[in-house]
């Protein structure tokens, strides 16, 4: 009798133990996020505001772009008054981060693939640092473009922490975790934005932004710090691709728009789900994709819509947030 229990006893501590692991991993994966888009979402209420910055300081290469902006707002149709080629491009600034992080995203969960979660989360962490690091120095557009772009190629770190929570082995523990990474989401876009406008209320030495800049930048060092010693490698080598090239070809149908509303990198697993289930998931797939697209749209454009239409200030930017 006691051997039996004994017996039962063992797989139930071994269930338990894997469930805090598990718990231990979300959490770790939950902060880090968090840390990581407090920092991302500083800058939101500040790009009319740094446009407008380097438009009066007449830095060559912004109005040598600003150029290039008129003859498409021309082209689309815009009307010609410098308030809305502002947003326009602004606009064309944040597609250009966001159309970077498109490409770079299943690229970096390619290279997890093969070399470990851990090790690429770590670099994009430290791809992030520099991308902060040109946006406090930066004096000239060109600079400040360069840490927009740096920091598009290296935002695969939010990707990476869905493939972490995946790689958990109880189901109800990657339901658990997909939850906490949207609350993440939906803290940082709440808090980071109003941190950011609280930040640049006060000019310092007629930088306004460099505050802002500065503590995004003590987040992503803060980040680096925090997984570097607390955030455990979740895929087992043997679980691995074989070879970098394996991973990036399974890659590639995650940036094609059409194999992603088709959902080609699902069917050609091994556990390939059945048709019903396929086109539940597509379905799915394009409700999530509409509500991703008008969320982002929403945070993205309501800066510009209270400084252009209503002549919010810096410093009342907080109010409104």
């Amino acid at each position: 009798m006691a051997m039996r229990t004994g017996e039962i006893s063992c797989p139930s501590k071994g269930k338990l133990e894997a469930e805090d692991g598990s718990s231990r991993v979300i959490t770790i994966v939950f902060l880090a996020l968090l840390i990581d888009l407090l920092g991302f979402t500083l800058i939101l209420p500040l790009l009319p505001s740094i446009l407008e910055y380097y438009s009066k300081n007449d830095d060559g290469f912004y109005l040598s772009l600003q150029q290039g902006v008129d003859w498409f707002a021309a082209v689309i149709g815009v009307p010609l008054e410098r308030k809305y080629n502002m947003v326009l491009f602004g606009g064309l600034i944040g597609s250009i981060f966001s159309i970077l992080q498109f490409f770079s995203s299943p690229l970096t969960g390619a290279a997890s693939d093969c070399m470990g979660r851990r090790p690429i989360m770590l670099l994009t962490v430290v791809g992030l640092i520099a991308s902060y690091a040109l946006w406090a120095i930066s004096r000239s557009f060109g600079i400040f473009l360069l840490s927009r772009v740096l920091g598009g190629i290296s935002k695969g770190n939010v990707s990476l922490s869905t493939a972490i929570i995946a790689d958990l082995h109880s189901p109800k523990a990657r339901s658990k975790g997909m939850a906490m990474i949207g609350i993440a989401f939906s803290l940082g876009f709440t808090v980071g934005p109003m941190i950011g406008a609280y930040l640049a209320m006060e000019t310092v030495k007629e930088v306004f932004y460099l505050r802002s800049a500065l503590v995004a930048l003590g987040f992503a060092v803060a980040d680096l710090i925090f997984i570097f010693f607390l955030l455990p490698e979740t895929l087992p080598k043997e679980k691995r691709v074989s070879s970098m090239m394996s991973g990036f070809q399974a890659g590639i149908d995650l940036l094609s728009p059409l194999a992603l509303f088709q959902f080609s990198a699902v069917t050609r697993g091994k556990d390939s789900p059945s048709r019903e289930n396929l086109q539940n998931l597509k379905v799915l797939g394009l409700v999530y994709f509409l509500y991703l697209f008008l969320f982002s749209g929403l945070e993205y454009t309501l800066s510009f819509l209270t400084h252009q239409r209503y002549c919010v200030l810096r410093k009342d930017v907080l109010r409104t947030l």
